[in-house]
């Protein structure tokens, strides 16, 4: 007997994983190829990236390690490990590492 549930089924993508450690090498290192976007960022201490936006987004930020300064818009927000920030990505962001630092981000679509 077909339930509700077999009549909607989707098709189930293949679980994916990836160790932060696997994508050292460069600064902005995509975790996986497909949505929504995941990001791994590496700063050193002192080294920042300049503002820019991402529209149509809503970002998901998790320092795993350091400490971050990071500006949105007109605020500045200081983030420590073990945070998590979510914010929108259609204002100017900024972070700069005060101590070397590595943050998850996830960068996704806003639903329209």
């Amino acid at each position: 007997m077909a339930t509700d549930h077999d009549a909607t089924e989707q098709p189930v993508a293949p679980t994916e994983r990836v160790t932060l450690d696997e994508l050292d090498g460069q600064p902005h290192a995509h975790c996986f190829e497909e949505e929504p976007m995941t990001v791994r960022l590496s700063l050193d201490a002192g080294e920042s990236v300049p503002a820019h936006q991402h529209p149509d987004r809503r970002i998901v930020l998790h320092l795993v390690e350091g400490a971050l300064s990071v500006t949105l818009g007109d605020d500045e927000h200081e983030v420590r490990a073990g945070e998590v920030v979510r914010f929108d990505g259609n204002q100017d962001v900024s972070p700069e590492a005060l101590e070397d630092s590595t943050a998850l981000l996830v960068l996704a679509k806003r639903e329209s």
